[in-house]
């Protein structure tokens, strides 16, 4: 008897976290799962989309600890496609945005199992929106990067260039590293005045948006406590992220509003 086919990976982006930012492809591959390989960055409602029968299996990774090394998720998903399982790896953020769906869409594809990757919206993205902060602005930057704060040989990375006047950068994981990164930053030329938001839970209930300066980066990260997912963004537009306040007040007007469309 010939071997059934395995079934296909679906490499899903959940976003930022809420769930009113999944795409309508992604809310609908949640629902019909018979498996779900989770990270920890997924929030607690958007889990709870799962069928009630479905087998929910995290994978969640922090600093320096990881429940499962990317080889043996890698082992898992196609062990589970070749039983024969509808199964979605679930992503927060965008797979392709520094959550290692590269990786694991080359482990299938040589294994012969099928992928399909549906994106989501980026960390940088949906935080950046919920704090009302424009990530390219005409007035403010014409060039936006991407990258990740806790990589290894930190000190050794080129960043000169990318940030500065007209130009953002964004930075994923890097709460840790805080301080190291603002030493670098300004020792590759960048004004230790130039703005700086962190945005912290982007998109959730207790997302918190503080602004600082590049100098004061590190010892303001530590002062007030801030704890991952958080997100650094380094640029004249840090300028125009809602403070606290304000967002406190836009939470309640949209929750208001909510419930009064209910």
């Amino acid at each position: 008897m010939a071997k059934a086919a395995p079934s296909t990976v679906y490499l899903v982006g959940a976003g930022p976290g809420d769930p009113d930012l999944l795409t309508l492809r992604a809310a609908r591959l949640i629902g019909e799962a018979q498996v779900i390989v989770h990270d920890g960055l997924v929030s607690d409602a958007i889990l709870a989309m799962a069928s009630p029968d479905a087998e929910l299996i995290s994978v969640a990774k922090q600093r320096s600890r990881h429940s499962l090394p990317q080889e043996g998720i890698n082992a898992l998903l196609i062990d589970l496609a070749l039983s024969g399982r509808g199964v979605v790896r679930l992503k927060g953020g965008d797979p392709f945005i520094f959550g290692r769906g590269g990786e694991e869409l080359e482990a299938c594809r040589a294994a012969g199992v099928p992928v399909e990757v549906v994106p989501g919206i980026s960390a940088a993205i949906g935080c950046a929106a919920q704090a009302q902060l424009p990530l390219t602005h005409r007035e403010a930057a014409s060039a936006v990067t991407f990258v990740a704060g806790q990589c290894k040989g930190l000190t050794d990375q080129d960043w000169s260039g990318l940030a500065g006047h007209g130009r953002t950068l964004v930075i994923y994981m890097g709460v840790a590293t805080a301080t190291d990164i603002a030493d670098k930053l300004i020792a590759d030329g960048v004004s230790p005045a130039i703005p700086v938001a962190v945005l912290e839970n982007g998109t959730r209930a207790d997302m918190r948006t503080l602004r600082t300066l590049l100098a004061d980066l590190g010892d303001m990260v530590v002062r007030e406590k801030v704890k991952s997912p958080a997100l650094i963004v380094v640029g004249d537009v840090a300028a125009y992220a809602l403070a606290q306040d304000a967002l406190a007040g836009l939470a309640a007007q949209m929750n208001n509003g909510a419930e009064m469309l209910s």
